[in-house]
Parts: structure tokens; sequence; C-alpha cells
């Protein structure tokens, strides 16, 4: 059983309790107007080229047989139509510069990586959490991979967008300590256009978890002119549900421009970002729920 993977991030503190690893697969149903992980979206591998990291060195000529790349007369040219996604140019490329995003694993390969940081994992309330993209693309390998570090003692933490089957949820059930769930909007229309999907399949696997009184801990982005009316809403609904054991507000950033330009994407990240006014406003809606 593989799935791509396209970072491990260790020492990570702000995907659940404590000093985590997170482990980003491949693939989204969403396209959140403002993701900051577009490499996430397709399952596909996906080849970054940072050009301002381009020292001209042409390695990458030399190891590409799909003649992706060339130099010429202004430097590196990247023909990306070409490009199989093979990670042989990321080798080469002295400068850094050329960055493979999907990279198939299996489960046993990755376990080994995860254990380093058990140590940590236990005197912080750490553990390991699952995420994408949406991870949950790829459940039999997220339930095999939680099995095993719930066997080695490691907590664990999965955070969905929910758009997936209830049948994706059942498989990890038995080994996810807690669900980081995002919730974007209530509105089905303001779903749509921020994330290209209606919301009620999201929301019916949300009361689905709550009702198995499984820990949930809410995760909402706040991007000024896109959802900034729905955070009410958002309040409204922790109000009916029993399982929440906090809510996150989490400030919009565009640092995922160069990402864009460097995979090649339509940049589609709002210029407007929230104030410490509009955070404090919203976070004030959860009351002792919020965390930092």
């Amino acid at each position: 059983m593989r799935a791509s993977v396209f970072e491990i991030k260790r020492f990570a503190v702000h995907d659940g309790d404590g000093i985590r690893t997170t482990v980003f697969l491949k693939g989204c149903p969403l396209k959140c107007v403002w993701c900051h992980n577009p490499e996430g979206i397709s399952a596909k591998p996906m080849l970054a080229y940072f050009a301002h990291k381009c020292i001209g060195c042409g390695e990458c000529v030399n190891s590409c047989l799909q003649n992706a790349h060339k130099m010429g007369e202004n430097g590196h040219i990247f023909k990306r139509e070409s490009c199989i996604g093979c990670g042989a140019c990321e080798d080469a490329c002295l400068g850094e510069a050329l960055t493979l995003y999907g990279k198939e694993t299996t489960v046993e390969e990755l376990l080994p990586k995860l254990l380093e940081d058990k140590e940590f994992y236990e005197s912080s309330g750490g553990g390991v959490t699952l995420s994408g993209g949406e991870c949950l693309l790829h459940a039999d390998f997220c339930a095999a991979l939680l099995r095993a570090l719930k066997e080695n003692g490691v907590r664990t933490a999965v955070d969905t967008c929910g758009f997936v089957s209830r049948e994706a949820f059942d498989k990890v059930i038995p080994y996810t300590d807690v669900f980081l769930y995002d919730i974007k909007a209530i509105d089905p229309a303001v779903h749509k256009r921020c994330t290209g999907v209606e919301n009620g399949l999201i929301l019916d696997n949300l009361r689905y978890l709550d009702s198995l009184g499984k820990k949930i801990e809410i995760r909402i982005p706040y991007v000024p002119g896109y959802n900034d009316g729905e955070i009410g809403k958002i309040a409204d609904l922790v109000k009916t549900l029993s399982s929440v054991t906090g809510v996150r507000v989490l400030k919009y950033h565009n640092y995922a421009r160069s990402k864009y330009e460097a995979l090649g994407m339509e940049n589609t990240l709002p210029e407007a970002l929230p104030t410490d006014a509009q955070m404090a406003a919203a976070e004030a809606l959860f009351g002792d729920l919020i965390r930092k």
C-alpha cells in the first residue's frame, strides 16, 4: 500500500497539542481561493522551479531524460509540459532551485521516520498528525499508518476538510485521538464560492464524529471578504456540538505566493489580510474554547 507525501514537517507545534510530526499527503477535493499548500491540491507529483535559487549550473539538463530543462541565453528554461515528476533533476540541482512535491511511500518506510521523535512526543503531549491536501483521500493508507502509530504508543491526529465519504472516516476513527476539523463557512453558496464545493457532506460528517464522542478541534481560516460573515454562524454551530475540545481561528496569510509561481499555477490568494481587531472579535465568539 502506497501514498504520495509532499512534506514531512518535524517539530510542528500548530497541528495539535505538543510537539508533533505532520505528514502531508497529496490530493484535495477542494480548491480554496486562499490555499497556502497549492502543491497539495493535485494528486500527481508536481515539480516546483524557484527561479531566484537557480545558479545556472545546468545539472538539471544533464539529468532529465525528458528534456524538460534547457539552458538558454537568459538562463534556465523549464518545459513543464514535458516533466513526468521523476525527481532526477531535484537530486541533481546544486542550487536547490527544484523541488518535487509528491513522493510515494509505504507505511513500512514512513513509520521509522515518525518514531524518531517519539521521546519529544511523550515529553510534550504531542504525536503525529496526518494532513494534506486531504489525507483521508488515502483512507486505507491512513488507517494502516495510524494503527501502527497507536501500536507504538504514539498519539494521533487527523487534519481534515471533511469532504470525504463516511466510510473514509470509519476506517480511521478507531486509531485517531483527535480530529482537526476545518470549517470555512456555513452558508453553502459562500462555501462553494470559497472552495469550489458545497458543504453539506462536511457538516454531516462533523455531526457524525460528534455523535460518536470523538474529540474534535474546529479550525477556521479567517479570510476578509470571503468568510468573515460566516464566523458567527460557525460559532452557533459549535454550540450545538458536545465533543468540541477547542477552536482555532487561523489568521489568513499570503506567504504562499512564491509557491504558485514556482508551480506554474494561477495565484488565487486574496489581497486583504485580517487585522488584529478582526481576529480578536472572531475569537471572542467562541469564549473559553479558543486555542492559540
